[in-house]
C-alpha cells in the first residue's frame, strides 16, 4: 500500500482545544505476533465495547522555540511511563503529520475502568489520542471525506497500539489481510458492514476481575515471542480459517459455531503464551475454574454465554442481551468469589470512538 496517501500537508494551527472518547475492544479473533511496524501476522476481529473507554483532550498552541513537544497528564498528574510511550508514538506518526512538529499540546487523559482491569488500555489511549490528533488535521483540510478520515485514525491508532486500530468504529471491525471481507488492510482496521444476525445486536461483554495486578508479560514482549515460534504458521492457518467460520456464524446467527470458535481462540492465544521460549503463563488457577463453571453453567440452562480471555488472567463472559439476567444472576451467585474483591464490570458492543 502506498502509504504517502496518509501523510498530511504541513500546516500551522492556531490554537484551539479538541476532545473525544474512545472505547476498548475484545477479539475474537485473536491478534497475536506482529512484524515491522505494528503489521498483525494475521488478520482478527473484535467486538467495539461501550462503556469501557478512554477520554482525551488536547488543548493545543504554536509551539514556542526551545518548547517541548507535548506535557501528559493521567487522571489529573503526571506518568511518566507513559510519557515514554507517546514520545515513541510522535516520532512514528511524524512523517504523516509533520503539523504536530509545530504544535506544542497539553495532553489529559482518563479511563472509566480501572487500568489493571485487563481491558485492553493501550487500544482506547492510542485511538482516542489518534482521533484527536487527526481531528485537527480535518478541521484544516476540508476535502477529507469521513471515511478518509477514520482510515487515517485507525492507520495512526496502530502505529501507537495495533488493537488500537480497532476501536474507531464498530461494533464489528477486522484488522489485517483476508479474502473473506473486502477492503481489509494490514494497514488500518475497517468496519464489518456484511449481515450480521439480529442475536448479536447489543451483545454483552460481563469481565470478570480475577486478578488486578500488572500483567508479567506486556503485550509487545508476548507478540515478539510469535517471532519464531514452532506453531507460527499453524496459528496463521488458524485464524484464518476461523475468521471464515465466524464471519459465516455471524451472518446467520449460528451461536454454537460462534461459541467454539471464540472460546478455541482464547485458548490458542494462551497456549501459544505457554509454547513459546521461554513459556509464559499468565492465567490463574481461578481462571480455569470460572472456566469450568461457565461451560457448565451454558450445558445444564441452556444460556449461550461464552467466555474469551485476554493476555492475561481475567475472563471476558460474552452473551445475547436477552439473557442478561440469567448470566448475571449466575456471575453474582457463582461467579463473583473468584473475583478480586468481588469485581466485574458490565459492557457491551459499541460504535467506536466518537467527539466530546
Amino acid at each position: 500500500m502506498d502509504t504517502s496517501i496518509f501523510i498530511s500537508k504541513n500546516f500551522k494551527p492556531k490554537e484551539g482545544r479538541i476532545a473525544c472518547e474512545s472505547p476498548s475492544n475484545i477479539a475474537l479473533i485473536k491478534y497475536w505476533g506482529k512484524y515491522g511496524l505494528q503489521f498483525p501476522i494475521n488478520p482478527s476481529l473484535s467486538f467495539t465495547l461501550s462503556n469501557c473507554k478512554t477520554e482525551t483532550s488536547i488543548e493545543y498552541s504554536p509551539r514556542l522555540k526551545g518548547q517541548d513537544n507535548f506535557d501528559f497528564l493521567y487522571d489529573g498528574k503526571a506518568k511518566k511511563s507513559f510519557e515514554n510511550k507517546i514520545e515513541e508514538f510522535f516520532e512514528r506518526i511524524s512523517t504523516f503529520c509533520p503539523f504536530l512538529k509545530n504544535l506544542f499540546l497539553k495532553i489529559n487523559s482518563k479511563n472509566t475502568f480501572p487500568h489493571s482491569s485487563g481491558i485492553a488500555s493501550s487500544a482506547s489511549a492510542f485511538s482516542s489520542l489518534a482521533f484527536c490528533i487527526v481531528s485537527i488535521e480535518k478541521s484544516y483540510n476540508k476535502r477529507m471525506t469521513e471515511q478518509k478520515f477514520l482510515n487515517k485514525v485507525s492507520f495512526i491508532a496502530r502505529l501507537g497500539s495495533g488493537s488500537g486500530s480497532r476501536s474507531i468504529s464498530g461494533p464489528l471491525m477486522i484488522w489485517g489481510e483476508n479474502e473473506f471481507y473486502s477492503g481489509c488492510s494490514n494497514f488500518f482496521a475497517v468496519n464489518y458492514n456484511n449481515k450480521t444476525h439480529k442475536v448479536f445486536k447489543n451483545y454483552q461483554n460481563t469481565i470478570l476481575i480475577i486478578d488486578d495486578k500488572i500483567k508479567t508479560l506486556s503485550s509487545s514482549d508476548g507478540h515478539k515471542k510469535m517471532t519464531d515460534h514452532p506453531f507460527l504458521n499453524d496459528r496463521k492457518n488458524q485464524a484464518k480459517k476461523n475468521l471464515e467460520i465466524i464471519l459465516n456464524a455471524i451472518s446467520i446467527g449460528d451461536l454454537e459455531v460462534f461459541i467454539k470458535v471464540v472460546e478455541e481462540e482464547a485458548m490458542t492465544l494462551h497456549a501459544l503464551m505457554m509454547s513459546s521460549n521461554p513459556p509464559t503463563v499468565l492465567i490463574k488457577s481461578k481462571t480455569l475454574e470460572v472456566i469450568e463453571l461457565i461451560k457448565k453453567f451454558r450445558e445444564e440452562e441452556k444460556v449461550p454465554v461464552c467466555f474469551t480471555l485476554d493476555a492475561g488472567p481475567n475472563v471476558h463472559l460474552l452473551y445475547p442481551e436477552n439473557y442478561s439476567f440469567k448470566v448475571i444472576k449466575f456471575i453474582e451467585e457463582k461467579l463473583i468469589y473468584y473475583c478480586h474483591k468481588n469485581s466485574f464490570i458490565n459492557d457491551s458492543v459499541g460504535l467506536g470512538t466518537k467527539l466530546l
